[in-house]
Parts: structure tokens; sequence; C-alpha cells
């Protein structure tokens, strides 16, 4: 991709990111990469109990410093917001990934489509009992009462009281530590096609099916 001017961005929850920071920066300062790095809480006991997988809110900062510090540009995903559980970080979120060099943010609301929603209530009812009830009530007032409302213009952000107190914590949140810089667009000039790259085959000059 570096090689062939080849525009790309990335959203990821891992530290292993920042290997490629000798890559991601140059092609960053050219306009040709971008970042998101997902934290969802600083709490390293509810980030292991949601993500045991995922890097530490700790390496995922370090993984804004490293890109950040190499030039490539990069924003802070505060993703899922989950009201009732982790929503009270957001503004703490934001503000230590500012300090680590982010210039932008976004924000997604939990959405819990087909069969997410049972595992998500099982998790919850196992890692949080003392607060499922809340956080599942919460969860439907931005969802119009249900689990999940898959409207395409509502899924991301939510509706109701709930998710506009969210929206507009976020947006004051940003304003206050420089996260709101426009977004600056990948240049798309400059991709070249590998000369050695063989010819896209069009679906429609694939042969006839034949029976046999």
């Amino acid at each position: 991709m570096q090689r062939f001017n080849h525009p790309f961005s990335i959203i990821t929850k891992s530290v292993l990111i920042a290997r490629d920071a000798d890559i991601l920066g140059p092609m960053g300062r050219e306009g040709l990469a971008s970042a998101f790095v997902s934290i969802t809480t600083l709490d390293r006991k509810l980030a292991r109990a949601m993500e045991p997988r995922a890097s530490t809110p700790a390496k995922r900062l370090e993984a804004i410093r490293r890109l950040a510090d190499a030039g490539c540009p990069v924003g802070v995903g505060f993703a899922p917001v989950i009201p009732g559980l982790n929503d009270h970080e957001l503004e703490a979120v934001l503000e230590a990934a500012a300090k680590a060099g982010a210039t932008t943010a976004m924000y997604v609301t939990l959405r819990l489509p087909l069969e997410i929603k049972d595992l998500f209530r099982e998790w919850l009812a196992d890692a949080r009992p003392d607060r499922a009830a809340r956080v599942m009530s919460l969860v439907r007032q931005t969802r119009g009462g249900r689990d999940y409302d898959p409207d395409w213009s509502q899924r991301m952000k939510g509706t109701g009281p709930v998710a506009e107190l969210i929206g507009t914590r976020f947006k004051a949140a940003i304003k206050r530590y420089g996260l709101d810089a426009p977004r600056r667009p990948l240049d798309e000039t400059r991709f070249r096609v590998p000369p050695d790259a063989r010819p896209q085959m069009d679906l429609f000059d694939l042969p006839s099916a034949t029976v046999a």
C-alpha cells in the first residue's frame, strides 16, 4: 500500500498497530493514512472484564502517542458507550487521548443486533449483576424501548433523552480538549495500479455455467 500510494484508514483496539509506525507515520504526513484507536474505559478492571483479549487502556493510549509522534493523524473512538456502565468516563477518556496526541474523536452508542443482545445480557448478568437491570433499562431508552433499533439513521447514536445527553456531553468534550479539528480527507489522487497487476475480471465476463 505504501509502495503504490494506496490510501487507507485503520480502526483498532490493539497496541500492535504501533509496530507499523514507521509506515503509518510517513504515509500519514502525506495524507495517505489515518488511524482510530478505540478506548472503552480507563478502568483496568472493567477493561479486563469487557475486553479480556484486547490491549489494556494504557497500551491503547501508548498506541495513540506512538502514532501521533510518528506523524500519523490519529483519533480516539469512545465505543461503545454503555449507559450506566462506562458513559461516566466519556470526558476522561477523551481528555487522556487528547493528551496522548489524538486530534479527533468519535463515539458509538452500544448496539445489540441479533444474537449480540443475548450474549451481552449474559455477560452483564455475570460481570455486573448489581447494575444489569439498570444498564439494560438505559440501553432501551436509547433504542425506543427496545434492545436495538436497526434504523440506519439512528443505529450508531440512538435516540431519546439519554442518547441526546451523551451527544451533548461528547460535543462539549471534544471542543474542550481540542478533538474537534476537521478530519483531513485521504489523498486518493496519487494511487497507481501496480504495473504488473493482473486486470480485474469483470463479473459479467464470467463464462456461462455448464450443467453436466
